[in-house]
């Protein structure tokens, strides 16, 4: 990480090159690569207005004279800034992270550049997803006296809740833990069917997941041997986190928060407290309870008797402590433990993003050429399959942990990327399970191109409106070349050469990031 003290404050970080010296200098913040971001995160607000996930009765401008924004030529030109101010804040992300890789910028600047990318998402309209709205209508069930476990939210009677939820979950019962339901809960006592509102501060709810993961980094990098400002640019600054965990937004960063911030806890020999900080993340979504059999791991390899003494005490250890602080996440929240049956809602979801319904669609489309048969036959068979090797991926990594320390926790990110992978639904926001303790592990240059166009690709699978594009295959193909392209930029300047020539070294220095 580079030092920045002396240098001149009116000086960026852009200008940083003296071609006639060939001596880079260092100054203290990326000042245009920052206001670049922040001005295409305006413009996604702004155009959200009309683009986004907006409400199906607005009560700001729905009939005003700004109403022109939300339909025919006026929406089309609300999606073109749109995405213009999405591809702005990758530009932005990118350029940051050259200046991240080359030395010039260290931790600082790259958390006051995410700062000021978030910032406007707190107040958009949802975009990219419309799953704000099905997190105040779970919420809101308790409190009309359902059981949000068993009943979905076409059982209100409540217009403004009910119409903007999907028609594809209006009888889907909640899927989330107890911890969630009781903020969903918090959020609706205090905001009623003000539905604007309720955004609102079911994000400020959510943002506490990005404080947890910015407390926990520094630590996860110390321990499995990364880079802090890349670990930082990966996981707070990136587009997953910006637009699609914030501007969703979705209750993923929550999870994410409390499993990194447990994780590092386990690793600085906190034990108990890092159990429990993991379970209060599974009383919010499930899917972080993988990351525990691995942690167990963790603690056994702080013990000083043999490995299996080791491990029957940690595993008993965390065991209790899981029970005691579910139960009482289950007790304060008010619900009981039906959401475990609820687990399997999403599966109703098909799409190729999980790689065992992807492969049965493609098995399907070529025996269709000679058999005309129903496509779920192809995708639960593949589905069985994918949840078979699924199960045996998770064991293997599980027993390879065995020696505890960093490598536990390394092939626990792995376990979590390989349940969102195979998992027989999947969401583009579910990459970030595992994403988020793997930003602090040693990347070489090549592999962080691949995790920008992947991040750039994932976000770009939904309209801003939330709705599915992954089989609009022109759209995909575009979206495709265009994360390409993001990727390939954070390896060279211009790749296209539509620019002059940018003079900023590419070079890598200091530990985390390799050739």
């Amino acid at each position: 990480m580079s030092t920045t003290t002396g240098a001149p404050p009116v000086t960026t970080v852009d200008d940083a090159t003296s071609a006639e010296s060939g001596v880079r200098r260092t100054h203290p913040l990326p000042v245009r690569t920052i206001a670049l971001g922040t001005v295409g995160s305006l413009l996604i607000l702004v155009s959200a207005l009309g683009a986004g996930a907006i409400l199906a009765q607005d009560p700001l401008i729905g009939r005003g004279a700004m109403s022109w924004i939300r339909y025919g030529h006026g929406r089309m030109l609300a999606t073109v800034v749109l995405y213009t101010g999405f591809l702005l804040v990758v530009w932005a992300w990118v350029r940051l992270g050259r200046h991240v890789l080359a030395g010039r910028v260290g931790t600082r600047p790259v958390l006051v550049a995410a700062a000021c990318w978030i910032v406007p998402m707190l107040l958009s309209p949802p975009v990219f997803s419309r799953d704000a709205y099905l997190y105040i209508a779970y919420g809101t069930l308790p409190l009309h006296g359902f059981d949000p476990f068993t009943v979905g939210p076409g059982n209100l009677d409540v217009d403004p809740v009910v119409d903007n939820v999907d028609s594809f979950w209006q009888s889907t019962p909640a899927p989330y833990g107890p911890l969630f339901i009781l903020l969903a809960k918090g959020v609706i006592s205090l905001t009623g069917t003000n539905m604007i509102l309720g955004v609102l501060l079911m994000r400020l709810g959510l943002v506490v997941g990005v404080l947890l993961l910015m407390w926990a980094l520094p630590v996860l990098v110390r321990h499995l041997g990364g880079r802090l400002p890349v670990a930082m640019w990966l996981a707070i600054a990136g587009p997953m986190t910006v637009v699609h965990l914030i501007g969703g937004p979705h209750n993923d960063v929550l999870m994410v928060g409390f499993l990194a911030a447990g994780t590092a806890l386990v690793l600085e020999r906190r034990h108990v407290a890092g159990i429990a900080l993991v379970t209060v993340g599974v009383a919010v979504k499930a899917t972080g309870a993988v990351a525990l059999p691995f942690l167990v791991w963790v603690w056994a390899g702080h013990l000083h008797s043999t490995r299996w003494r080791n491990f029957a005490r940690a595993c008993a250890c965390s065991v209790g402590i899981f029970v005691a602080t579910f139960a009482v996440a289950t007790l304060v929240s008010g619900v009981n433990l039906g959401w475990i049956a609820a687990l399997d809602a999403p599966t109703a979801i098909v799409n190729w993003l999980s790689l065992p319904t992807g492969v049965g669609e493609i098995i399907h489309s070529v025996v269709g050429l000679v058999i005309d048969l129903d496509k779920v036959y192809f995708v639960n068979a593949l589905r069985v399959v994918g949840g078979i090797l699924m199960i045996v991926i998770l064991v293997k990594q599980w027993w390879r942990a065995r020696d505890g320390g960093p490598d536990a926790v390394k092939r626990a990110a792995i376990a979590l990327l390989v349940v969102a992978i195979l998992s027989p639904a999947t969401l583009p926001w579910y990459l970030t399970w595992g994403f988020m303790l793997a930003a602090a592990l040693p990347w070489k240059r090549r592999q962080l191109a691949v995790q920008v166009s992947l991040a750039v690709f994932l976000v770009l699978t939904y309209t801003p409106a939330g709705d599915d594009l992954l089989y609009n295959w022109l759209f995909i193909a575009c979206a495709a070349g265009v994360s390409v392209l993001a990727g390939v930029s954070l390896l060279r300047h211009d790749p296209l050469n539509l620019f002059a020539a940018d003079r900023e070294p590419l070079l890598a220095v200091g530990p985390g990031v390799t050739r």
